[in-house]
C-alpha cells in the first residue's frame, strides 16, 4: 500500500517552544497589548508614518530572525525524509521548518515571510536583515532602494487578502491527504482553520495538538493537548512506524 499523505496545519503554538510568542492564546501578544496589532494592519501601516516607524522597531526587538528550530520542527522534517508524503501548511511567518530540513517547496506559508521585505509600489524583494541594518544604522522608515516606496514585512497584514495561488494549492493538499495534522492553531482564523473542516470532510484523518480547545475539536479523530515540543514527535513517529509497515 502507499504511504499516506501528511497534511500539516502548523499555528503559532509550534514556535512558542522557539522563543517566539503566539497572538491569540492566554497570554497572547494581541491580548497583553491590543495596540501592537494596528501595527501589522495594512491600513493603518500605509496611512501613519509614525505606525511605520514603531512597527520597524517592534520587529528590530522581537527575536524571529534568531530563533532556531525546536523539537517539533525538526519531528516534521524527520517524517518527511522518512520517505512519508508530507506537505506543510503553515500560517507562521517564521519560516523555522525550512530551518528544520523542511524543502522549502514542500511548505506552503499562507500569511508569508518575515524573513523578507517587499516593496509596496514596485513589489521588489529582499533580505529582512538588509531592512532591519538600515534601521538600526538609522532609517526609522527606510525606503525601497529601487524606487523610494513603502518597504513593509513580506507578511500579510491584517486587511490584506492571502496570496490565492497559495491558498488554492493548500487546498488541493488538503482535499488530497489521508491525515491531517492541525498543530499550535487556534484555529479561528479563516480561511486557514476551515482547512481543518475540509480534511474531516474528505475523509482524513484530523489530529488537532493545541493546549486550548479549538472550534473543529468536535470533527477531530485524536485531541491532544499536551506541549507540542514533546506530543508531536511522538505523534508522528507512532505514524511512520504504521506507514511503514504499510509501504
Amino acid at each position: 500500500m502507499n504511504k499516506p499523505l501528511v497534511a500539516i496545519l502548523s499555528g503559532a503554538g509550534i514556535s512558542t517552544d522557539s522563543g517566539i510568542p503566539d497572538y491569540r492564546g492566554p497570554n497572547g501578544l494581541w491580548r497583553r497589548d491590543p495596540e501592537a496589532e494596528k501595527l501589522v494592519t495594512y491600513e493603518y501601516y500605509m496611512a501613519d508614518p509614525e505606525i511605520r516607524r514603531r512597527s520597524w522597531q517592534m520587529r528590530r526587538k522581537n527575536r524571529t530572525l534568531q530563533a532556531e528550530p525546536n523539537a517539533a520542527h525538526r519531528a516534521v522534517a524527520e517524517l518527511e525524509r522518512s520517505g512519508v508524503p508530507v506537505r506543510v501548511i503553515t500560517q507562521n511567518v517564521d519560516g523555522l521548518h525550512q530551518l528544520a530540513g523542511m524543502p522549502a517547496r514542500k511548505v506552503l506559508e499562507l500569511h508569508g515571510t518575515a524573513r523578507s521585505v517587499v516593496c509596496t509600489k514596485c513589489h521588489a524583494r529582499g533580505p529582512m536583515e538588509d531592512t532591519l541594518a538600515r534601521v538600526e544604522a538609522g532609517e526609522d522608515d527606510p525606503p525601497c532602494l529601487e524606487c523610494g516606496g513603502i518597504l513593509k514585512s513580506a507578511t500579510v497584514m491584517f486587511g490584506e487578502r492571502l496570496d490565492p495561488e497559495v491558498l488554492g494549492q493548500a487546498v488541493a493538499i488538503t482535499k488530497a491527504c489521508q491525515v491531517f495534522f492541525a498543530v499550535g492553531s487556534s484555529l479561528q482564523v479563516q480561511p486557514a482553520a476551515g482547512l481543518a473542516g475540509l480534511a474531516a470532510d474528505h475523509g482524513a484523518r484530523l489530529i488537532i495538538v493545541n493546549a486550548e480547545p479549538t472550534p473543529y475539536d468536535d470533527r477531530a479523530e485524536e485531541i491532544v493537548r499536551e506541549p507540542i515540543g514533546t506530543a508531536l514527535p511522538g505523534l508522528l513517529r507512532r505514524l511512520s512506524t504504521e506507514a511503514g509497515r504499510r509501504g
